[in-house]
């Protein structure tokens, strides 16, 4: 009886705590985090100057935060590859590179969504 899993709000509660650590472990270990989160905070009040209407405020926005969400998947997977070892093996190098890729990749999102935003707004 003495290791029931949580239920209900204290689930919910110690979801929260965990994803808290988990911020405060990324924020102090990736620099590529810090700069991408806060090019995501600014992007809020940015959007709000920038976006024609709610739709565009809002993939403006959304952008950024995917960007943000990849960072967190690709510093997940290196630290579960560091994790497995320091030696170098091909299968380590692959997963790191695509994880690398889905973050250039996925940089292009926001890019191409706030060229288009500032063309309209002050080109159009």
């Amino acid at each position: 009886m003495g290791n029931q899993p949580l239920k209900g709000f204290a689930r919910l509660r110690a979801a929260y705590a965990n994803s808290m650590t988990g911020f405060r472990d990324i924020w102090r270990g990736e620099e590529a985090f810090r700069i991408e989160f806060i090019a995501f905070v600014l992007s809020v009040p940015a959007a709000f100057w920038v976006g024609q209407n709610a739709i565009m405020i809002a993939l403006l926005i959304i952008s950024v935060l995917l960007l943000v969400i990849v960072e967190i998947l690709n510093s997940a997977v290196e630290a579960a590859i560091d994790r497995i070892g320091p030696e170098r093996h091909e299968l380590s190098r692959q997963a790191k590179d695509y994880g690398s890729l889905a973050v250039l990749l996925a940089t292009l999102i926001p890019g191409i969504l706030w060229i288009a935003a500032l063309y309209t707004k002050f080109c159009s």
